[in-house]
């Protein structure tokens, strides 16, 4: 177990959680919504400081970041717990172990020093924490981000957006980019889907972007539940709100864990609704878990085709120095 970071204590031995924005008022022997943060006598404990539950060596572009160091691994990493409840998370096996097995956490004990050593046997140039949402494993994150950092390894976030602004400051000198996801842009569709709220999401987005930390934003379309035009209209309107050059990941749905009982999302969906984020006017909006030419960079500029990718891997890469190979348009982004 490690102390908890963020935590308030208050009467009746009750501890306030300050890591993200459920802000979980715990009881003493309870844990918060996440079920990794739990009161023993008056404070609050991460029970998956040195559990790792998942690893893998990951194309960046899985995350998927296509503006953060195309073509290179990322040495990805998560423990058991999720803030969120999304019905229809493909990862449910271990973002929701605890909640669905009786508070069981599992893993393997794995140091900060471990994983750094690891991403750096394995010649990647960053970390990520993703699987299930990184927040919740916060300690560990910001131990290992700092250790990396001193290595030469750049850190990810791949997100839900729910932490809390004195979290994302305290590890921000030390995160170089992050995936978020805006899962909708209801408050209904976050708290049926998600068990959440939509508006510390927003807030969140925006202060990642104003810490200078890259960001890309994914939607995953449900038909049914976020896929009406004028929701993804606002969403894009959002992005372009935070920034013209935040791309916008627009992903496909396929049926899991709770919500079985809708349909693929349509191609022809996806390529409506990247079409409105180009009207809304992002620079850079692409097609996820379909791949073919929804997954290419085109330069903002001159329309030359920049990256070519299939899935989770570059073919071609023609941005040199963050600049477009055929105009000299700056392209936004991490690149080398």
């Amino acid at each position: 177990m490690k102390q908890a970071m963020f935590q308030e204590p208050k009467e009746g031995n009750k501890v306030l959680c300050g890591l993200c924005s459920h802000h979980c008022l715990i009881s003493p022997g309870h844990r918060g919504i996440c079920a990794v943060r739990e009161n023993r006598d008056g404070t609050l404990y991460s029970l998956v400081y040195d559990r790792i539950i998942a690893r893998n060596i990951d194309p960046i572009e899985k995350k998927p970041l296509f503006h953060f160091l195309p073509g290179s691994l990322s040495f990805s990493i998560a423990t058991a717990g999720c803030n969120f409840r999304c019905k229809h998370c493909q990862n449910a096996d271990i973002s929701q172990l605890p909640r669905d097995h009786a508070g069981m956490v599992g893993g393997e004990p794995v140091t900060p020093a471990e994983i750094v050593e690891a991403a750096l046997r394995h010649n990647c140039a960053s970390i990520s924490y993703t699987y299930t949402e990184p927040t919740v494993f916060f300690e560990l994150a910001y131990d290992t981000a700092k250790l990396a950092r001193k290595a030469g390894i750049k850190n990810v976030f791949v997100t839900n957006g729910y932490i809390t602004p004195e979290a994302l400051r305290e590890i921000s000198p030390f995160l170089d980019a992050a995936n978020i996801d805006l899962k909708g842009y209801t408050d209904d569709f976050y708290k049926n889907i998600c068990g959440a709220r939509l508006q510390p999401v927003l807030d969140s987005i925006r202060l990642y972007k104003e810490l200078g930390i890259w960001i890309e934003i994914t939607t995953l379309v449900i038909p049914g539940h976020n896929d009406s035009e004028d929701e993804l209209r606002q969403i894009a309107q959002f992005v372009r709100s935070v920034g013209e050059g935040v791309p916008w990941h627009v992903s496909r749905f396929h049926p899991t864990y709770k919500l079985m009982d809708q349909p693929v999302t349509p191609v022809k969906t996806l390529k409506r609704a990247r079409q409105i984020g180009i009207d809304a006017g992002l620079r850079y909006v692409y097609e996820g878990n379909i791949p073919g030419e929804g997954e290419e960079t085109i330069c903002w500029s001159c329309g030359t085709s920049l990256v070519k990718r299939f899935g989770f891997s570059v073919e071609e890469n023609h941005v040199h120095m963050g600049k477009c190979g055929q105009c000299g348009a700056m392209i936004d982004g991490v690149w080398e």
